[in-house]
């Protein structure tokens, strides 16, 4: 019997390289764009993703003075933030 190998190649973790790529705040602000017009469940998705890569969520909290535990609510999928919030963290 012939074993083939296979070579695998190791890939990053796309969480990762989004993380890194969202440091820059014109990739971030590229990124909530594209996800605002793909729709508001995506587009909440996304301002936790630039949140957490520009220093989590804790740090946005402290920023924006609203409740950490509001923010994680509010920033999933099942979320309904309050306009006002969003402007806040905007």
């Amino acid at each position: 019997m012939i074993t083939k190998k296979t070579n695998k190649r190791k890939s990053s973790d796309y969480r990762n390289f989004l993380a890194q790529r969202l440091q820059d705040p014109e990739m971030a602000a590229g990124y909530l764009t594209a996800c605002f017009e793909e729709g508001e469940e995506a587009f909440l998705l996304a301002i936790k993703d630039v949140a957490e890569a520009r220093g989590g969520i804790g740090s946005l909290a402290k920023a924006t003075a609203l409740n950490r535990e509001g923010l994680y609510d509010m920033l999933s999928k099942k979320g309904n933030p309050r306009l006002s919030s969003l402007t806040t963290i905007l």
